[in-house]
This record gives C-alpha cells, structure tokens and sequence, in this order.
C-alpha cells in the first residue's frame, strides 16, 4: 500500500461516504474539491479496484467502498481511544467527538453545555452537525456518529443506549401591544387564526407544526420562513407575525415580547441522548455523554 494511503484519506473518505457527496466529503475534511478527488484516485490506484460510483448527484460505495469504511471506522474509533488514555501524559494530543444534534438540541441544549465542555477540556475539539431525529438515530446505528441528540418519543434502534438529556417547552411570542398579549394561556388552534414566522420548510420542527394544525383541522398561515430562533422573534418584534418558539430562546427577549404558554401537552418536549454503545466510545466522548447526562437547573414556569 503506498506511503500516502494515511489518517487524513480515511477521514476524507469517512465524510465523503456520510455525505455521499467528494464535494460536501471535501468541505467536511476542510480540503479542496480537487484535493479530495486526487486522494480518491490515489486510494482507488493503491487498492487496484473503484472505491465510488460517480453519479451526477453525488456518489455511491462500490463492494470495495464498503468495506474500507467499516475498517476505516475501526481505525479513527481505535485512535480515539489512544487518545483518551494518552491524554493525561501527553497534554498537546488533541481528540475530536463527532455529535450529531436536531434543531431544538443545537437551539436551547447543547451550545451552553458545550461550551463549559469545551472550556474544560482543551484538548478536546467537538463536530457538531445538525439533522433530522430519524437521521440521527441511523447515523449512531451506523457508527458515523458517536453521540446523538434527539426528540423524544422516537423509537431508536435495539442495538441503541439511551438517556434522558433535558426538556424545554414551547410558547407563543407575540408583540408586546397585541390583542393576545394579555391571555395566560392559548390553545393551538386559536394561534392558527393568525399570521405566524416560522422556520424553513425542511425542519423537523416545522413538520411537526404542520401535523399538528392539520390533526387542529386549520392550517399554518406562515409569512415568513427564517433559519433560527432569535431571527424569528426579531421579525415578531416588528409585527410581522406571531412565533411558537423554545421558552429558553423566548427569554431572551422578555423586554420586548410577551410570552404565553401553549395549553397543549406536546408543548412540553423532552431530548434523548443515544450512543450505540457507552462502553465503546472513546474516553473523551464518554466523559462528554456524562457532561450532558447531568440534570439541568430547574426552571421557574413561564409567568
């Protein structure tokens, strides 16, 4: 095998089987597209045999392709571990933890936590991808995520571990001056009545929201489509509509929205960690599952 068929290909190659994609593979690995695709050849050449079938829309693993990214996996997972038990002697090693994370966990769970984590822990580096709870748990079945965060409910695979992480729960913002500003609480299907600013089309969130306006027997009447939280509830500000948002998100803009509890039990979410099994992750990352296991500060209900 020649001398360059090293760590950087077998992560170059990891990203472009996740993404099945040597251009999206290429941006993971933070290389050129044509420095990525030149590793390629040179792999498929050292191998004598195609590791990809080359498609307009991105890539597929040959026979080959399969099984160099099961070994592949074994290699970068068995690193990890050298680099969680080295870690105590030699302090410059740095590790990587692979997390994979839907839209509420990334939003209201993970970047607080994360960060006192990562201010921890130096040698530590995190890559955090957002996906769909569904996804997720099929990447960590795969082994292409250590650790995942996911909405509750959702029936992870057998072969899956997991735990309880957190809860939040949804309101309605609405301008401080609106007609609903003085409610206590709303049911969903008077919040149909009016223009909402939501998220993109392709969320989970979103779908969700859809589902239930139609089991409502309405449908959502949406303005505007946003990318996150914060920038939904600066277009409420300016009238544009009303948001279903987290509360956490929501607290942050106490002084100029007012905030009213949904009175409906899906409000109240809960987020699961999975791992797909705890014993054989690397030392770093188990520490991190315990990190985020830990039980959150009780929060005071919405006024």
């Amino acid at each position: 095998m020649a001398e360059r068929f090293d760590l950087t290909d077998l992560r170059l190659f990891l990203h472009v089987a996740d993404a099945s994609n040597i251009t999206h593979g290429a941006l993971r690995a933070n290389m050129t597209l044509a420095s990525a695709s030149e590793r390629i050849r040179d792999m498929e050449v050292d191998l004598g045999t195609p590791l990809l079938v080359r498609k307009r829309r991105g890539v597929e693993l040959t026979a080959a392709g399969t099984a160099l990214l099961h070994h592949a996996r074994l290699v970068i997972q068995q690193l990890e571990h050298m680099r969680g038990e080295l870690n105590d002697y030699a302090k410059g090693l740095r590790a990587q933890i692979h997390v994979r994370s839907n839209t509420m966990g990334i939003s209201v769970f993970l970047p607080a936590r994360l960060a006192r984590f990562l201010s921890a822990h130096p040698n530590i580096d995190v890559d955090l991808e957002e996906g769909r709870s569904r996804d997720i748990v099929r990447a960590v079945a795969a082994g292409k995520v250590e650790i995942g965060i996911v909405a509750e409910g959702l029936e992870a695979a057998a072969e899956l571990e997991t735990m309880p992480v957190g809860e939040y729960r949804f309101v309605l913002v609405v301008p401080l001056r609106h007609e609903l500003a003085r409610c206590r609480k709303i049911p969903f299907k008077e919040v149909l009545d009016y223009d909402l600013v939501g998220l993109r089309a392709e969320t989970a969130w979103q779908d969700f929201l859809n589902e239930q306006a139609t089991r409502a027997g309405k449908r959502l009447k949406l303005r505007v489509r946003l990318d996150g939280f914060d920038s939904i509830c600066r277009v409420v500000e300016n009238r544009i509509g009303l948001a279903i948002v987290p509360e956490p998100v929501a607290r942050r803009w106490t002084s100029k929205l007012r905030i009213i509890p949904l009175d409906e039990v899906w409000a109240l979410r809960h987020l699961t960690l999975c791992v797909r099994k705890l014993a054989s992750l690397s030392p770093h990352a188990q520490n991190l599952v315990k990190y985020l296991a830990k039980s959150p500060p009780a929060r005071k209900p919405v006024p």
